[in-house]
């Protein structure tokens, strides 16, 4: 089981939900967060003052996928979230020891 981690431009949160359940991938985490990567933020105007946004808002996505639907899930967040400019996000894949399903007591891939 892998752990994937993406984050996205808000705008791409329905368009990647809609592309992982064709895939049938179920389920996920959504936070919004703020940050910045390459693109270093950007200014505003605000009632005729100029000042800074040093951090952007993102969205990250949490899904829980066994080890068979990693790299198809990847291509397909990839797919939906990517518009081609600067910030479209990352994302990152780490290992997952051990689920568990509280309602049911389901282990491991059974609770995905």
């Amino acid at each position: 089981m892998k752990l994937i981690i993406a984050i996205i431009k808000p705008f791409k949160l329905d368009e990647v939900r809609d592309a992982l359940n064709g895939i049938g991938v179920h389920g996920m985490t959504v936070t919004e967060v703020k940050g910045y990567g390459r693109q270093k933020g950007h200014t505003e105007i605000y009632r005729g003052a100029e000042y800074a946004v040093n951090f952007l808002p993102k969205i990250r996505v949490e899904i829980a996928v066994a080890a068979n639907l990693v790299d198809r899930t990847i291509d397909v967040i990839g797919a939906a979230a990517k518009t081609g400019q600067i910030g479209d996000g990352k994302i990152f894949v780490t290992s997952l020891d051990h689920a568990v399903r509280i309602r049911t007591g389901e282990t491991d891939d059974d609770a995905l």
